[in-house]
């Protein structure tokens, strides 16, 4: 039988990288996600939000240490993995979290979560200025 684990997520840090290194030198960042779903529920709008774990290891860890923050959107391709381990008290505990392949940084430096600033972010637009007539898409 065929396996597949592969997971596409767009969503906001809930908190800054944590970045440490292992004792072999190897980098290591988390961080939370959270992704929200909207639904229509009847005739009323309700919103759903999931929340992620994501691990990157390596240079992509580092730089996504150094370069997001809370609030910044992402888009995070990479796959499962369920992790299960024992507290100093005996307990047994387990989660399911996401390591990371790819983290694609979603909008400008200066981009605020929703609500935020609406400072100018000094970047020049993708495109010049112009008629909605003259975007090519």
């Amino acid at each position: 039988m065929a396996n597949f684990n592969k997971v596409l997520l767009m969503g906001n840090l809930t908190r800054d990288p944590e970045l440490r290194y292992t004792a072999s030198g190897a980098a290591v960042a988390t961080f939370g996600m959270a992704i929200n779903r909207r639904y229509k529920q009847g005739d009323e709008w309700k919103e759903d939000v999931c929340f992620v774990d994501i691990t990157v290891w390596g240079k992509q860890g580092e730089n996504c240490a150094e370069y997001l923050s809370k609030g910044r959107p992402v888009f995070v391709d990479g796959y499962l993995r369920f992790t299960t381990w024992e507290t100093d008290n005996g307990q047994k505990r387990s989660k399911l979290d996401v390591t990371a392949n790819t983290v694609q940084f979603l909008g400008g430096r200066g981009d605020a979560p929703r609500g935020g600033s609406t400072e100018p972010m000094g970047e020049e637009p993708p495109f010049p200025a112009g008629k909605e007539d003259d975007i090519p898409f």
